[in-house]
């Protein structure tokens, strides 16, 4: 997360991950499943903007943003996409079906504070994509209320209540750039990745359902680890690291959704060192070796009929 204070608002901006390993263990009995992964962040952020309120007007932002007269008391959430209203992908959700909001409503709850706040939440990062846009909205939404609400909850508390709300939730706000993550996604490995990795990233118009994708997904056989990977890119062999991308969400996804086949079929045309899919999908990307060739790349991407392509790094 990128925070900076403007006057009495507090910015957030919150990036979207990438797996590059993601094993599935098998079933828990909470009905969860025991995954394996590797995360890290990449370059492309949400930005919220939280202003502490006892009053509301809701802002006309862009066409795209949705009325708040079904929010609780004293939250307040708008939302838009970034850039021209007619290029948006659709509207956003402000009601308690956004991770916004229930962090928020989350908060009030356990801390019993009835203290307001304005949300603008402008939006980058693709929705149902596997980049776990809702997720790093969540996490920022924790932090950031904690601080600007004054609560003093420590960060173990904030760790606790991000694992009530969803998965990936707890890895951002660990504020790492990369890290192994089991159980559901809340236990948390932060590893060293002095790498600075390059990816196209490409998200077709469909997307696909999370809970669908793991209902269709079966533990293999024979199951890997991401040892060997972050060892790879801990040593810098970025050739061998490509070899050892894994995820194991991708034959489902791809009995679900011809576009991830046809992504990686795009993909495999092109020169990458590597490529798969992100997380439950339907976002895909291809791992590149210097930012001059993804800059190449994604031009060919878009070349091949993808309209939604970004380059995007790890941060250093």
């Amino acid at each position: 997360m990128l925070v900076r204070q403007q006057g009495s608002a507090l910015v957030v901006h919150t990036p979207a991950k990438l797996n590059l390993f993601l094993e599935i263990l098998g079933k828990r009995p909470d009905g969860f499943h025991e995954l394996e992964t590797l995360m890290v962040t990449v370059g492309l952020y949400d930005t919220l903007r939280f202003t502490e309120d006892e009053s509301f007007a809701s802002p006309s932002r862009s066409a795209t943003a949705t009325s708040a007269a079904d929010l609780p008391s004293d939250i307040h959430l708008s939302c838009c996409w970034a850039g021209s209203p007619e290029f948006s992908p659709g509207p956003i959700p402000t009601g308690r079906d956004n991770l916004v909001v229930r962090a928020a409503e989350l908060l009030r709850e356990v801390t019993g504070t009835r203290r307001g706040v304005s949300i603008e939440l402008t939006k980058r990062i693709p929705m149902a994509a596997g980049l776990a846009g809702g997720s790093s909205d969540c996490a920022a939404t924790l932090w950031a209320l904690n601080r600007l609400w004054k609560l003093g909850l420590p960060d173990q508390r904030l760790l606790e209540l991000a694992a009530r709300l969803g998965s990936d939730i707890a890895f951002f706000l660990t504020r790492t750039s990369a890290a192994v993550c089991r159980g559901r996604g809340e236990i948390i490995e932060p590893v060293a990745a002095p790498m600075r990795l390059h990816f196209v990233i490409a998200k077709p118009t469909s997307g696909l359902s999370t809970a669908a994708v793991f209902r269709q997904c079966r533990p293999a056989a024979s199951l890997r680890s991401a040892q060997p990977l972050v060892d790879s890119l801990r040593l810098g062999r970025l050739s061998v690291a490509a070899r050892q991308l894994h995820n194991a969400l991708q034959p489902p996804a791809e009995q679900l959704n011809s576009d991830v086949v046809h992504l990686r079929r795009t993909f495999s045309r092109l020169p990458f060192l590597g490529h798969q899919m992100s997380g439950s999908g339907t976002s895909y990307f291809g791992l590149c070796s210097q930012l001059d060739q993804a800059r190449a790349l994604a031009a060919r991407v878009r070349s091949a009929g993808c309209d939604d392509v970004f380059v995007a790094s790890t941060q250093p």
